[in-house]
């Protein structure tokens, strides 16, 4: 018998009979499912009771954190369960709680402690995301870790919130916690509490927030208690093992779904924050043999002068979530989804960066980059399992001032937050979305205007911004805002040069956007910018590629660094946020003449969009008479075959 003879291969989970399973789980069939589901119920609940304590609209608002369940030591830290937050902070987790333990030392933990740290080196994500690390013990021996990520509003550094691309060393970055005890057997530890709120801004914000967590934490124990008294430890952990088991199982059954092959793909981000001068490129090779694949990054860039590097603990979220949207896109996120899975990430990369020089913070933009790179490459052996590129950026913005002579923030609010995913063969992508790695909350408008002096004007799609395609791309979307007062502006716009949003099998890619200021006139009132193509002409534009005349984004213009210049703006000033498009998926040709109807009519592409991206012809109104908007099949179809004939001549 050869190595792949069937007969060789370990049985499937499911084909194991009652006594199998019995003796390697420690427990039936039905209890493993209940405790599994238990996992997921314990890691939603720590997460809402901080949703409904949490002080900071970062947290509050905008879901800025994950959580997750670990098994002890003595079974590798296993992660069974992670919340539905942002899968970048509940990734990462998945080697933040064994480094942080290991580190502390695990025999030094007692009832009741929370082990803190934030460096990005060792946890992963940036210093803001401060990881709160709970053991829970049972018969004076740790039977698990519950575990909270959350942003911190504001840990300190060169700019208040942090949130900026222009910082060079860890220094500039904030305050870096190793990992050291915040409560001791229940009690606070005022070393470590005064450490914070010596360096940090806000601290009557983040006071009440990590008290919130801590007692997150607190509702976690009391809920892994609950299920051991039930069902015993010995099927908890063995129920652990279940779930990560089956994870990597099904990883494994849809590796074998690919052709074993070698693939590659290369993109990046446009700048640093010190100039436009230099780009990074992000270079993946794939390579898949048998039940195995490998992850390599050699050829990327050399790390950032700035920070906008990215740890290797992000890479390999970013890749897991890659390969899990394509491999078993139902199946739970935990820690068994990478067993399969061979990383190659070179130190001193953008995607692997070093200390003390090139510091870690807008490691969500370099994570998007490595899943966007890795779908990119598995464009060719997915074939139509294949998924669209994203608007490729989060474009956060940050604002920032004085009222009444207390300092404000506003993190995550204001910005290009919401946009685009890409298209897929299941159907249309989504417009109003985070991005593939942040399954976060939009902050609801009155909430953004009752703490901070904005008020919203606009939050729209934009037409003719989709990649075309079968399925249509996500639009690109379009925010107003009006500042009443001075303010400081942090803007993250780090992928807007080139071809962002990536079609796959013949689909198109997005529109790219950017960002403008438009100044108040000269009585000092604001100016409303209105809409369509004609509305820049008194913007000034601050990030994109912009015609030089009309001040519009346009494939053809001028590149705007976006740190080139001072970003302050006077007050009634308005801010305009567009984001980039996303990828369409299939032959644009080939989408149904009545959803290209359906599209005009909703306005997310307009009558002369429907021709020349889709071949269709569509008459009506849309403004005025949106449901008499119709389709001429007749002259559809002549104009199709048109096309596809001018294609196929150019092509040969």
């Amino acid at each position: 018998m050869t190595a792949t003879d069937p007969r060789l291969a370990p049985a499937r989970i499911r084909d194991l009979d009652e006594d199998e399973f019995l003796g390697r789980y420690h427990c039936d069939r039905y209890t493993a499912t209940v405790l599994a589901n238990r996992f997921d119920y314990l890691v939603e609940h720590m997460s809402v009771r901080l949703l409904e304590g949490a002080f900071s609209p970062i947290l509050r608002d905008v879901f800025d954190f994950g959580s997750t369940i670990s098994g002890p030591s003595s079974l590798d830290f296993c992660v069974p369960a992670a919340s539905n937050g942002i899968v970048l902070m509940a990734g990462t987790t998945i080697d933040a709680v064994p480094n942080m333990v290991r580190e502390f030392g695990e025999a030094r933990l007692r009832p009741g402690d929370v082990l803190i740290a934030n460096d990005p080196y060792r946890t992963g994500n940036h210093n803001n995301d401060l990881v709160f690390v709970r053991p829970v013990f049972r018969d004076d021996a740790i039977a698990a870790y519950v575990t909270l990520n959350a942003h911190q509003l504001d840990m300190g550094g060169t700019v208040p919130g942090g949130f900026s691309a222009t910082k060079a060393n860890v220094y500039e970055n904030g305050l870096v916690l190793s990992p050291r005890l915040l409560m001791s057997e229940g009690e606070p530890v005022p070393e470590s509490w005064n450490v914070i709120f010596d360096n940090v801004r806000m601290a009557e914000v983040l006071k009440p927030d990590m008290l919130t967590i801590c007692a997150g934490l607190e509702l976690g124990e009391r809920l892994v208690h609950e299920s051991v008294d039930r069902y015993g430890l010995a099927a908890f952990h063995g129920a652990m093992r279940y779930v990560c088991d089956v994870s990597a199982e099904q990883i494994a059954l849809g590796l074998e779904q690919l052709p074993d092959g070698t693939w590659e793909a290369e993109l990046g981000i446009d700048v640093d924050g010190v100039d436009a001068s230099e780009e990074y490129p992000v270079h993946v090779t794939i390579t898949k043999r048998g039940p195995r694949i490998e992850v390599d990054f050699s050829g990327t860039h050399r790390q950032a002068r700035t920070a906008v590097n990215a740890t290797a603990w992000d890479v390999k979220t970013a890749v897991g979530v890659a390969l899990k949207y394509n491999l078993d896109p139902r199946g739970r996120f935990n820690s068994g989804l990478f067993r399969h899975i061979d990383l190659l990430i070179p130190e001193g990369s953008v995607v692997h960066a070093l200390p003390p020089d090139g510091a870690v913070f807008l490691y969500f933009e370099q994570s998007q980059v490595v899943l966007a790179t890795v779908l990119q490459a598995l464009e060719g052996p997915l074939g139509e399992g294949a998924i669209a590129g994203d608007r490729a950026g989060t474009n956060l913005h940050t604002a920032f001032g004085v009222r009444d002579g207390l300092p404000w923030v506003s993190a995550m609010q204001c910005g290009g937050e919401v946009g685009p995913f890409g298209a897929n063969r299941h159907g249309d992508a989504d417009s109003q979305a985070m991005s593939y790695l942040a399954n976060g909350v939009v902050p609801a408008v009155e909430s953004i205007e009752r703490e901070v002096p904005v008020i919203m004007l606009r939050h729209e799609p934009v037409p003719d911004t989709a990649g075309p395609g079968v399925f249509r791309g996500g639009n690109a979307v379009l925010r107003d805002t009006l500042w009443l007062d001075a303010a400081g502006h942090s803007l993250i716009e780090l992928r807007r040069r080139g071809e962002t949003g990536f079609g796959v099998n013949g689909g198109g890619s997005g529109v790219n956007g950017g960002v403008w200021i438009y100044p108040p006139g000269t009585d000092g009132a604001p100016r409303d910018p209105g809409r369509g193509p004609g509305s820049f002409g008194h913007a000034e534009p601050w990030a994109g590629v912009i015609d030089p005349e009309t001040n519009a984004p346009t494939p053809d213009g001028e590149y705007h660094y976006p740190f080139a210049s001072g970003t302050n703006s006077a007050p009634q000033s308005v801010l305009r946020y567009i984001t980039n498009g996303a990828g369409g998926w299939g032959n644009p040709l080939e989408r149904d003449p009545q959803l290209v109807r359906r599209d005009v009519r909703d306005e997310y592409v307009t009558i002369e969009g429907a021709a020349r991206f889709y071949g269709v012809v569509v008459t009506g109104d849309a403004r005025e008479y949106p449901e008499d908007v119709a389709v001429d099949e007749a002259a559809t179809a002549a104009l199709r075959e048109r096309i596809r004939a001018e294609r196929a001549q150019a092509g040969g």
